[in-house]
């Protein structure tokens, strides 16, 4: 895969779409999902669930049958639902709490505030909202510096009006964030062949990367060290996630983006099928 150009960018309305998980237990992972995390039960059958907020997809759950555990290999490091607001997070908070949810910590991160959890079966998850876009630190080089210091919980909770009814229909996927075995060739293939930004760059350990102006869609980083090997069928966590593209004009450029890069992909209908470098399954839909 040798890129033609560098100049490539995605259409910058481009957002996360959904995030879909390789699970064991079914009916135990839908109802965590639905009674501590705040979705809704969309659709399901014995072999999957579809979650969500009132027709919008953002979670699909799929039993697949001799599972193997988490293990180090890539995939999902977190999937990330963005609230509308301080409210609502706060709400969400109080909730968890009432319910005893696995909370492993909550986080300023100067362009968000975030709670961060772990589901039954090892998969993280972050619940977060925006601050002003008037007070994230955005340098004179489109760099967009976060911190990682404790949330003010108190201040959270205060703006709670404590109406806990989950989620609410305006949450989306915020971002995705990743486990990579390659940070090089994950820079590579989604800043010139995906046409993501690099907002943040924490050299060999992380990178964010984004389509327009936000902060991140995308995270990925090599915590888990050098030659992790990629997801295999049976294993639990990550199964695909998807971006969601304005329109099908949008989506038909990116696939000629892909063929004048030599980037092998699948095309059916209104969606683009291909494997980013550490084996992860990467979905575009066009609206």
């Amino acid at each position: 895969m040798n890129p033609t150009t560098t100049a490539f960018k995605i259409d910058a309305g481009t957002k996360i779409g959904h995030v879909a998980l390789k699970v064991a237990n079914l009916a135990k992972m839908t109802t965590f999902y639905q009674e501590v995390i705040g979705l809704s039960l969309l659709a399901s059958n014995e072999q999957e669930s579809v979650l969500g907020v009132g027709q919008t997809t953002l979670l699909r759950l799929r039993k697949i049958t001799e599972p193997l555990p988490l293990t180090r290999r890539t995939g999902l490091y977190h999937v990330a639902f963005l609230l509308p607001t301080r409210r609502d997070l706060g709400n969400a908070l109080f909730h968890y709490l009432q319910v005893e949810a696995p909370l492993a910590g909550a986080s300023d991160h100067g362009y968000s505030e975030a709670l961060y959890l772990t589901d039954p079966e090892g998969n993280g998850i972050e619940v977060y909202h925006d601050k002003e876009h008037s007070q994230w630190d955005i340098r004179a080089d489109g760099e967009i510096v976060g911190v990682t210091e404790p949330m003010d919980a108190e201040g959270v909770l205060g703006a709670a009006d404590r109406n806990w009814t989950g989620f609410v229909p305006e949450t989306t996927v915020g971002h995705v964030h990743l486990k990579v075995a390659d940070l090089i060739a994950s820079d590579t293939f989604y800043t010139e062949i995906m046409g993501l930004t690099l907002t943040r760059n924490f050299g060999s350990q992380a990178k964010f990367f984004a389509a327009g102006d936000y902060h991140h869609h995308l995270g990925a980083n090599n915590w888990l060290g050098a030659n992790v090997p990629p997801m295999e069928e049976h294993d639990l966590g990550l199964d695909y996630y998807t971006y969601q593209v304005p329109n099908a004009a949008e989506l038909t450029r990116l696939a000629e983006h892909f063929k004048e890069n030599g980037v092998d992909f699948k095309k059916e209908s209104n969606r683009l099928t291909v494997l980013d470098p550490n084996g992860i399954v990467v979905v575009v839909e066009g609206e």
